[in-house]
């Protein structure tokens, strides 16, 4: 308290540039003199170890891009656990089943909620969808619809044919394009985004309201939404800061949703209009989006949703297929997905916590059901369908980045060849 009294006093004498200067120094310094005291006093006999941090900006000079590189080289430092201070924030780092084990499942109800970044609170509508929100009345409401409605195992196999049909029109679209580099994860994200659709609003997709190229306008927004989750932002790790924006990470995500809800606005509009014109009809071949807009109006229902909650929704349903899509491992073993042997099977359901890219608990993917039927079926299609060989003088580049989820550093660029010998096969 004294030496507070003396700093106050000190700065009371200021007179001159000089002073000034040396004042600041001196109140800077006993700042983190009184932040290291208060950190050490009341965290070390508690937490767990970590790397030794600066004071104010913790360890965040010593991140480098490949964070999860970074994570792992620290756990072999640390152990199974550990803490990092990322400005003023505390984060607690765990590497082993064991652990996870108790916060996907024994302690689940605690570690359940999102502490949601600036990019991740503009994106989702403050945490009002479904991957993003808080685990409380308004997502499992979100949850139950979107799997019992869209995601059941009756309604996958009744959209088998939407499935058979994008995949067709993708393999005739290289057909057409034999012998020029082809981008394998622009063709399976437009493939992928337009069957979501079909799911989604069936009726209006099916009618030709919109184009089946859907999924290309929309793979530019997804793409750069997943790359702004990824950006390191300041406002995160000194959220005294959030309002000045300093990386500029909130207007761009906001410039992005608004996008995405313009494409929204417009399925959701199509679709209103339809319903008025038609009339309630069929409850059996009602869409998904016809059963969320039912929703909105029974205001009576405890199940109702608003236009923000319906938009959520539609907006997840692409964000899902983009971590799908997207979704890598350190090591590059695809059999790993293969259940060839009982003894070496690999469970990626979330059950087995030594491997769950899906995510485990609660809160995992509730798009895996989709995920299983898709990506198998493209890649087998693409394989049986055609020959493939990298482009002249290019090497098959398997280095990863991170982002939301792993991504390839550098994506998959292949040159197709025919591979049946009857050319109408490809119509």
């Amino acid at each position: 308290m004294a030496l507070l009294k003396d700093l106050g006093s000190l700065w009371w004498q200021v007179s001159n540039n000089n002073e000034f200067t040396i004042a600041v120094t001196i109140s800077v310094i006993i700042a983190m003199i009184i932040w290291c005291t208060l950190s050490l006093s009341s965290s070390s006999q508690t937490l767990p170890p970590g790397p030794r941090s600066l004071p104010i900006v913790g360890y965040l000079p010593f991140l480098n891009p490949e964070l999860h590189k970074q994570f792992t080289n620290l756990a072999h430092t640390y152990g199974p656990i550990f803490k990092i201070y990322l400005g003023s924030k505390l984060h607690i780092v765990i590497n082993t089943p064991e652990l996870v084990k108790v916060v996907v499942r024994d302690q689940d109800e605690i570690f359940s909620n999102r502490d949601l970044t600036v990019a991740a609170s503009a994106y989702s509508y403050e945490g009002r969808d479904l991957v993003l929100s808080n685990n409380n009345a308004n997502w499992r409401n979100l949850r139950k619809m979107f799997v019992h409605e869209l995601l059941s195992k009756k309604n996958l196999e009744a959209c088998s044919s939407f499935r058979r049909y994008e995949v067709r029109k993708t393999i005739n679209n290289i057909f057409s394009k034999i012998g020029t580099k082809i981008n394998i994860y622009e063709i399976s994200f437009s493939t992928e985004a337009n069957v979501i659709a079909s799911m989604v609003w069936e009726n209006t997709y099916v009618k030709g309201t919109h184009d089946s190229d859907f999924g290309a306008e929309l793979q530019m927004v997804s793409a750069k939404v997943n790359e702004i989750f990824g950006q390191l932002n300041l406002s995160d790790f000194f959220p005294s800061l959030a309002w000045f924006d300093l990386n500029g990470i909130k207007r761009e995500m906001l410039r992005q949703r608004n996008k995405l809800d313009k494409l929204m606005t417009g399925i959701i509009e199509d679709q209103s209009k339809e319903k008025s014109q038609d009339g309630v009809g069929d409850s059996a071949k009602k869409d998904f989006l016809q059963k969320l807009l039912d929703l909105k109006d029974d205001q009576k229902d405890p199940k109702s949703v608003n236009l923000i909650q319906i938009k959520a929704l539609l907006s997840i349903s692409y964000y899902t297929k983009e971590k799908k899509t997207t979704r890598r491992y350190p090591v590059f073993k695809p059999e790993r997905f293969l259940t060839y042997d009982e003894k070496n099977k690999w469970d990626y359901t979330g059950n087995n916590l030594h491997f769950f890219p899906f995510g485990s608990g609660r809160r995992s993917c509730a798009g895996l059901p989709v995920a299983e039927r898709m990506q198998m079926f493209v890649l087998a299609s693409l394989l049986h369908s055609f020959d493939w060989s990298l482009p002249k003088g290019e090497e098959h580049d398997l280095s990863d980045r991170f982002r939301t989820t792993l991504k390839r550093r550098k994506p998959l660029v292949a040159i197709p060849s025919l591979r049946l010998s009857d050319p109408s096969l490809y119509n």
